[in-house]
Formats: C-alpha cells, sequence, structure tokens
C-alpha cells in the first residue's frame, strides 16, 4: 500500500508541475480575452439560469442541468480541498484558488458551447455530448476523444467517488463517532437508488438539494467571519501577499514558497470546479436550450457558484480563524475552523459535507455512464453502475493520501485532451458567441423562446 501511495503522489506531483499550471491558467486566459471578457455577461446568464420552461430539445431544463452540474462540482472540494490547500500551500492558496473560477468562467462557457454545438441524439430521443463528441465531430480526432471517455470513466471513480465517500466517512467519524463502514454502507443505499433512474431521477434530486446545500453551507461560513470580523483584514491581507511572496513557518504549519501555494491553489480551484476538466459539458449537453450560447452562459455561471463563492468563504474561514496553523490538514483542519460555532459547527460542517458529497456522486455517476456509453454503448451501463456502486464503499474506508492523490492524477489526465478541444476549437466557439451574444440575437427577454438550433444526429 505505501508503495502504491508513493507512485500516486509522485505521479500527481509530476502531473501537477508548472507545465500543467501553464496550460490551465492560460487557457482560462486566452479564453477569457478571446471572449472579450465574457465574465461581463454573468448577470445575464444568472437570470438565465433560473429559468425552468422548455426551449427546445433536449433531457433536462437549464435549471436542470446547471444543478447537476453543481451537484458534481459543489463537493469535498470546497471543504476538504480547499483545506489541503492551505495546508500544503499556505494563505496564499485561497488567492489562487479564487482566481482559477474567477478566469475559468470562460473555460466552463466555451466547454459548454462545444457539448452542446456537437452533441448527438440516439434513436431513443436521448441527448449526448462532451468533449469527446467535440474531438470527434468538431476536430475529426476519434482517437482524442476515446482518450478522453477512458480518462472520464477513471477519473470518475476518483474526484466523483472515493474522495467524495471518503470526506464524509472521516467527518462522520470524527464528529459523529459513526465507524467508517456504516456511513460508507448508507450512502452506498442511497447512491444505488437514485442512480438507477438515469439522469431525470439525478436532476430531480439535484435541483431540490444543491439549493439547500449551498445556501446552508455559506450561512455557516458567514457566522464563523462574523464571530471573527476583527481578524478579517488581516486574513485577506495575508492571503494576497502569501500568494506572491510565500509563507513563512507559523505554529504548527511548515511553510511554503509562492510556488507552493500557486500549484495547489490551482490543483484544488479545477478540482472544484472542473473548469478545463471537461466535465460539467456532459451533463450541459442534455439541456434544453435552443442554441449554444444560452446553455453555455447557464453553465458558466456554475465556476461563479462554486468558487468565487464557496471555496473563497471556506478560505477565509480557515485563515480568519487561525485554523491553518494548527498543522491539521484535510476534513479535521475544516473542522477545527467550525468549532467557532459553539456547540453546533461541526454538525453544521458534517451535514453540509454529507449533501455536498451525496449530491457530487451522483451527479459524477452520470458523467462516468456518458463516457463509458461512448466507448461500449448502452450494454456497459449496467456493470458500470454496480461498480459505482461498490467503489462508493470501497472509497469510504480507504486512506485520505492515496485517495487525493489518485483523484489529482486522474484530473490532469482527463484535462489534456479537452484542452486540445478547447485551444483548437476556439474559433467554433467565437463564431457562435458572435452569432448569438454579440450580435444581440439571444433573446433574453422575450416571451418566447429563440428559435432553435436543432442538434446534430
Amino acid at each position: 500500500m505505501q508503495g502504491i501511495e508513493s507512485f500516486f503522489s509522485a505521479l500527481s506531483g509530476f502531473l501537477w508541475g508548472l507545465p500543467m499550471i501553464v496550460a490551465l491558467l492560460g487557457t482560462h486566459l486566452f479564453l477569457t480575452l478571446r471572449l472579450r471578457v465574457v465574465q461581463r455577461y454573468l448577470g445575464v446568464a444568472i437570470r438565465l439560469s433560473f429559468r425552468r420552461r422548455t426551449e427546445g430539445k433536449g433531457d433536462i431544463s437549464h435549471f436542470g442541468a446547471l444543478t447537476t452540474a453543481l451537484a458534481a462540482t459543489i463537493g469535498t472540494g470546497n471543504i476538504v480541498g480547499v483545506a489541503t490547500a492551505v495546508a500544503l500551500g499556505g494563505p496564499g492558496a485561497v488567492l489562487w484558488c479564487w482566481l482559477t473560477g474567477v478566469f475559468g468562467i470562460a473555460t466552463k462557457y466555451a466547454e459548454a458551447l462545444l457539448a452542446v454545438k456537437y452533441r448527438v441524439q440516439t434513436s431513443d430521443g436521448t441527448m449526448l455530448g462532451g468533449p469527446m463528441y467535440a474531438l470527434e465531430r468538431g476536430l475529426k480526432q476519434r482517437w482524442l476523444a476515446i482518450l478522453f471517455a477512458v480518462f472520464t470513466a477513471i477519473a470518475a471513480f476518483g474526484i466523483g467517488n472515493t474522495v467524495q465517500a471518503n470526506s464524509i466517512a472521516e467527518m462522520a467519524r470524527e464528529t459523529l463517532k459513526v465507524n467508517p463502514w456504516v456511513t460508507g454502507g448508507v450512502l452506498t443505499v442511497f447512491t444505488a437508488v437514485v442512480i438507477l433512474g438515469g439522469i431525470k431521477s439525478i436532476a430531480r434530486v439535484c435541483e431540490r438539494l444543491v439549493p439547500f446545500m449551498a445556501v446552508f453551507y455559506v450561512l455557516g461560513c458567514t457566522v464563523i467571519l462574523v464571530i471573527n470580523y476583527r481578524t478579517l483584514p488581516h486574513a485577506v491581507s495575508r492571503i494576497f501577499t502569501s500568494a506572491f511572496t510565500g509563507q513563512a513557518a507559523v505554529g504548527g504549519f511548515a511553510g511554503a514558497t509562492a510556488l507552493t501555494a500557486l500549484r495547489y491553489g490551482v490543483a484544488r480551484g479545477l478540482f472544484s470546479n472542473e473548469s478545463g476538466l471537461g466535465s460539467a459539458p456532459i451533463v450541459a449537453a442534455a439541456a434544453q436550450t435552443a442554441n449554444p450560447v444560452r446553455q453555455a452562459l447557464v453553465s458558466a455561471t456554475g465556476t461563479f457558484w462554486d468558487t468565487v463563492v464557496v471555496c473563497a468563504m471556506t478560505g477565509l474561514v480557515l485563515v480568519s480563524t487561525g485554523s491553518w496553523e494548527t498543522g491539521l490538514t484535510g476534513a479535521e483542519l475544516t473542522k477545527n475552523a467550525f468549532e467557532h460555532i459553539p456547540h453546533l459547527g461541526p454538525l453544521v460542517l458534517t451535514i453540509g459535507l454529507l449533501t455536498f458529497v451525496f449530491s457530487t456522486i451522483l451527479g459524477w455517476s452520470y458523467y462516468g455512464e456518458r463516457a463509458i456509453e461512448y466507448l461500449f454503448g448502452k450494454r456497459a451501463l449496467l456493470p458500470y453502475r454496480c461498480a459505482w456502486v461498490v467503489m462508493v464503499m470501497v472509497g469510504s474506508v480507504s486512506a485520505l493520501p492515496l485517495v487525493w492523490n489518485f483523484a489529482d492524477s486522474a484530473n490532469a489526465l482527463m484535462a489534456l485532451p479537452n484542452l486540445v478541444a478547447l485551444l483548437l476549437l476556439n474559433g467554433v466557439v467565437v463564431a457562435e458567441t458572435r452569432k448569438y451574444l454579440w450580435s444581440g440575437q439571444l433573446h433574453l427577454d422575450a416571451d418566447t423562446p429563440a428559435p432553435e438550433d436543432p442538434p446534430a444526429s
């Protein structure tokens, strides 16, 4: 087991080195400029995302697609992931995580646009899309599409399954003294019940669960920040200064360089919002939308809520409370920070993490299924679902370092072909944006939906 942990630790360190950081941030910045700072349409996108009316062919509404994507992205990355980044990279990692989200809005927009543009409709009316279809139909590079689908199917077990189950099992053990086997068993049963209903069942659950869990967690963070309002200005200052100068050893913290803060901030930022990863576009392709730009705007708001809001709140809580100096990491570090809410803090965190974990497992099960279906057809879905349910239990009782390093490695491998599609098809993204958004043809305020662009079949 030690040998396996060492291997994935080394692999994660290699894959998340300077080249990957440059590739991700470079893509975020390039698309931000290429799309004339599409982040400025965030208000319009948020307004559009709450519309639930049928606008075109698809399996679920704009809101259903957004909440399913948020279910997959708002998870342990927002709680345990940010805590790990701060523990290893210092307070400066919070800024890099936040900036990854700000600029990642453009990347998430481009991913979703391509997913809808190149989606296909099966004989039973189901919509299928994502980077694998953009790579195959847009770039005519099926081998890259196959690689992406393989990496997605594998990565799903890390970022969307074992990491999530591991985090809630550890939190339940620490807070409620519940055996991880018990937590894993309950989580496994509930997961099996929901995913058997497919995307419509998943979307129904996510539409109800995601708004509640996000508001509940943000309120908990707000209470802590109000309690520690005197230390908040100093915390913000430390986050900005240590992002560029590094952090000397303080208390139980060993110290970190600026590059370390950059590496862990970007890695956890991607882990949290998945911009550049290529996962969220898979569910965006299932949305009922009149044209690619409308759903692209809606999908882009997911990065804002996930990283610019939720991850930033977690980071401020960890730094303002001083918990990051305790030498703790992962769920234990966040738990220490939430203990600043007398009596109820750990319980609030546990409930928040439980809902985050369950929703993420549901959302990522859909991503994995679509990748498997692309590779092997519908006959492979049942075996994959069975394996998915089993791995929920395995993740609940696995070692945290192994699980996190595996997830980081799989994420990086998944991102590579997706970045190729984004960069080489950026002209298509610009052309669609010019056609609908810049020309004013999006019909955001119309009572009737805009003319529909039929999906490829």
